[in-house]
């Protein structure tokens, strides 16, 4: 069958090149047929018998060899609906060797007039031109007449950006029989461009013009296509054309400049990463490279939102093996067969397992000897928490002591933890069992060769159960978009920033580190709410109601990076900073992890309060 498909094809393909070739003989013949005519100003009686015979005698192999020759320059391979510069510039180039070709005929005595020879060489260029140019008119003009008939179900659509990658998806709103929406409008902020043309459309102003633009043209979608636009820039001209109540897409990045790869097609909606206005955290990948590869690296918690990401990218480092530990064994799976399919060569394992088991961690360290430990697996829904305060306890902080004492024990070099800004002055047992995660590794830091640290950073952009999947999925059902307050504030940052902040942070650790990236501005939850709602083409509280729930409990309206007594200092990367290790009694700490121990096993109510004594920062909100 797909044999029958691919010669159906073929067929396909070679009667329309044999149709162009045939079109070309014809404006050939009649082009020299048309410089002998015009030559006698159109009296066919008065054409010389001589020059007659010359025309029918050299007719045939000029048309065989003008053949040749547009073939031999690839003319009859081009997609003739993408016509354009490089196709008129090969076949002039074309029609310069059969100039050549001409003189040579001329020379040796073919019995035909100079002058007709000439106007027939150029109308046969013209000729040549126009069939190719007349199959993309046609084309066109079924698409004008497609557009016309559908325009009720058309959308207008306004394009930024008349650069190179505006100018491609201007052509394929042109040429493209599947694209159903209307472009009217381009906005440029290039005053030389304004008041030109881009495919036919106007430029009809700066980013500034947006709002009018969309009233005059009556735009329903905005196409945002400056692939190379700072992130500050297209913050601003994203926060303008969310005043418009317009649906907004946009090219993913300046890489689908770079791969040739801009089009309709490549278009998605807006990200709430596009609304943060900063640039993208860069990390030395080199330092990371050279402190990774070669060695043996276990990621726990290893399916998650974090710890999956930590995977893909210490599989692209080169490790000497790869060991993954993950309680629930479909994320395992899930990340297990795309490291497979990804990285084929990858020394990979996949083991199943709890970081609270003690037995289970000692026997896969004993085994397997990881050079790198990073910490991942922990429970970190605020919400849920509060109501089991013992399995944050059992999972983060006695999941993590385990986990520390057999890397000491079994001669890790590098323990990595991901910690969280809910750790600062936590008002949760979740924020409160993170902060004693990072009091185990530094106690930990001081009794071994291990080095053990910790990295701090704030909410992640789509990572599961976060903030952004949850509006999406909101605003996707038509509302209401829940907000727990109007004023909160949160850092954002992306998944694979934060992990690329914790592959460095591992490079830089001397050991007892707290590292802290520098987020930028926070974020008004309520805000980007309402832009996440304004960019899908809807309005806030009309369209789609904002509703405000309260804050959950143990929820703060704004999160801190650093505890004020930890003071900071800077990295070679100025985007991470160090906090140093608090002082603490080690002894007295450890009587205090063996009484949460026996706490969280004994399902005692008050875990809360005995947390809240060994955390002093642990500020518990009054519960009704």
């Amino acid at each position: 069958m797909n044999r029958f498909k691919y010669n159906k094809l073929n067929f396909t393909v070679l009667s329309k090149v044999l149709l162009i070739m045939i079109l070309d003989v014809f404006a050939t013949a009649f082009s020299f047929f048309f410089g002998l005519w015009l030559r006698y100003e159109f009296v066919f009686g008065d054409i010389a018998q001589y020059h007659l015979d010359g025309f029918t005698s050299t007719i045939g192999l000029w048309c065989a060899i003008t053949v040749a020759v547009l073939f031999f320059f690839n003319l009859y391979n081009s997609i003739w609906v993408y016509v354009g510069t490089y196709e008129v510039f090969r076949i002039l180039a074309a029609y310069i060797v059969l100039a050549v070709i001409g003189v040579v005929f001329h020379i040796y005595g073919v019995a035909l007039p100079r002058s007709s020879c000439i106007i027939g060489l150029i109308m046969s260029c013209v000729c040549t031109v126009g069939i190719r140019f007349s199959y993309r008119m046609i084309k066109t003009a079924q698409m004008k007449l497609s557009h016309m008939v559908h325009a009720s179900q058309m959308k207008n659509v306004l394009l930024i950006g008349a650069g190179d990658a505006g100018r491609a998806l201007a052509t394929e709103f042109v040429n493209s029989e599947y694209v159903r929406d209307n472009l009217v409008c381009v906005i440029d902020d290039n005053p030389v461009k304004l008041g030109k043309r881009l495919c036919g459309v106007p430029i009809v102003g700066n980013r500034n013009d947006i709002p009018e633009a969309v009233k005059r043209y009556k735009i329903s979608k905005i196409i945002f296509a400056v692939p190379s636009c700072s992130a500050a820039a297209r913050k601003e001209i994203l926060d303008i054309c969310s005043t418009t109540g317009c649906e907004v897409q946009m090219l993913p990045g300046i890489y689908q400049m770079v791969n040739g790869e801009v089009s309709v097609s490549k278009l998605r909606k807006v990200d709430p990463q596009d609304l943060l206005g900063r640039e993208p955290i860069r990390v030395n990948t080199e330092e990371i490279m050279g402190y990774v590869s070669g060695k043996v690296v276990l990621v726990t918690g290893g399916g998650g939102s974090i710890g999956s990401e930590l995977c893909r990218q210490i599989a692209h480092k080169e490790p000497a093996q790869l060991i993954i530990l993950e309680i629930y064994e479909n994320n395992a799976y899930d990340i297990q067969m795309e490291l497979q399919r990804t990285y084929p060569e990858l020394n990979l394992l996949v083991l199943i397992g709890s970081v609270r088991n003690t037995n289970r961690v000692n026997q896969i360290m004993n085994l397997y000897h990881p050079d790198l430990v990073f910490h991942a697996a922990a429970h970190k829904h605020v919400p849920l928490m509060e109501d089991s305060p013992n399995e944050a306890i059992k999972n983060n902080v006695l999941g993590t002591y385990k986990m520390a004492k057999a890397a000491a024990k079994y001669g890790v070099k590098r323990f990595v933890l991901i910690s969280t800004d809910k750790a600062v002055n936590p008002t949760n047992i979740m924020g409160a069992s993170k902060r004693l995660c990072e009091m185990v590794v530094q106690m930990m830091n001081r009794e071994s060769d291990t080095e053990f640290v910790a990295v701090r950073f704030g909410n992640v952009l789509g990572s599961n159960g976060s903030v952004i999947p949850l509006f999406k999925k909101q605003i996707e059902a038509g509302g209401p978009v829940t907000v727990t307050h109007p004023d909160i504030i949160r850092y954002f940052m992306t998944i694979p920033e934060a992990v690329s902040l914790v592959l460095q942070a591992g490079y830089y650790a001397k050991g007892g580190e707290i590292f802290v990236l520098d987020m930028g501005e926070p974020v008004k939850i309520d805000t980007m709410a309402r832009n996440m709602i304004r960019l899908s083409g809807f309005e806030p509280d009309v369209d789609i109601k904002i509703e405000y729930t309260g804050l959950r409990p143990g929820e703060k309206l704004y999160e801190e990076l650093l505890m004020r007594e930890e003071g900071m200092q800077d990295t070679a990367n100025k985007l991470i900073h160090i906090g140093k290790p608090i002082e603490m009694d080690d002894e007295k700490f450890k009587e205090q992890l063996e009484r949460l121990n026996k706490a969280s096993k004994a399902e005692v109510s008050n875990m809360k309060d005995i947390v809240a004594e060994i955390v002093p920062t642990y500020k518990r909100k009054t519960e009704e």
